[in-house]
C-alpha cells in the first residue's frame, strides 16, 4: 500500500512537547479509520543529525532540498530557540512553496512567529503564543489573529507552544485520521483528562 507521507521539519532546539502527540498517533495504526495509511518522514536542511531541545538526536530522513509539496500531505513546523529570529528560515521559504500549492502547514509556538515574519500570517485566520508575540515580528495580520489554542485557517494550522493536545487534534482533524466521535473522545482524554474518553475509545475504536 503507497502511503502518504507527512514531512516533519527538524532543527536544533526543536521543542520535544510540541509534535509529540502528533508523531505518535499518526505513526499508532490504534483507533484510525485507515491504519497505517499514513507515515512521518524527518526533513532536515541537510542530512546531518540534529539535537532537539531536550537533547534528543535525530538524524533527517531526507533533505530540504530533496522535499517538494506535491510529495507531501502535510509539513508540520515546530517551535525552537532560533526560529522567532531566523533560525528556521530555508523551512519558512518551504512553507510558503506548500501554502501556494494548496498544501497544508502547520506551525506551533516560534515557527507561527517565523512565519509571520514572512507574511504569510497576514490574510489567514491564526494563532500564536500570545498576538503580541507576533507583532514584534512587524506583522500585519493581527486581524486575523483569534485567541485560541490552535486555529486552522484554509491550509494552514497554528498553536500556542503550550498547546500540544490542540495542536495535534487540529492536525488530526485535518487530515481525516480518525472518525469524529474518535478524535473526541481522544480530545475528552488527553486534554480533559477524563476516563470516559479512554473507555468510549475502547469500546468503539473505529465508529
Amino acid at each position: 500500500m503507497n502511503k502518504a507521507t507527512i514531512h516533519l521539519a527538524v532543527y536544533d532546539t526543536m521543542a520535544d512537547w510540541e509534535y509529540g502527540y502528533v508523531v505518535a498517533h499518526i505513526n499508532s495504526a490504534e483507533f484510525q479509520k485507515s491504519p497505517g495509511h499514513f507515515e512521518i518522514r524527518t526533513v532536515g536542511e541537510t542530512l546531518e543529525p540534529i539535537t532537539t531541545k531536550g537533547g534528543i538526536r535525530i538524524l533527517p530522513d531526507m533533505c530540504l532540498d530533496n522535499l517538494s509539496p506535491t510529495d507531501s500531505q502535510l509539513l508540520i513546523l515546530p517551535g525552537a530557540d532560533t526560529a522567532a529570529e531566523g533560525g528556521i528560515e530555508l523551512f519558512v521559504d518551504m512553507a510558503a512553496r506548500y501554502l501556494s500549492a494548496d498544501v497544508p502547514v502547520a506551525a506551533i509556538c516560534g515557527a507561527t512567529a517565523a512565519l509571520a515574519k514572512r507574511g504569510l500570517l497576514d490574510e489567514l485566520p491564526h494563532t500564536s503564543n500570545a498576538k503580541e508575540f507576533l507583532q514584534m515580528t512587524g506583522y500585519k495580520g493581527s486581524d486575523c489573529y483569534i485567541d485560541k489554542p490552535a486555529v486552522t485557517g484554509g491550509n494552514l494550522i497554528t498553536a500556542s507552544g503550550v498547546a500540544p493536545v490542540a495542536f495535534a487534534a487540529e492536525i488530526f482533524r485535518m487530515l481525516g485520521l480518525f472518525a469524529d466521535n474518535t478524535l473526541e473522545a481522544w480530545w475528552q482524554l488527553f486534554e480533559h483528562k477524563d476516563p470516559a474518553g479512554f473507555y468510549q475509545l475502547m469500546e468503539e475504536p473505529s465508529k
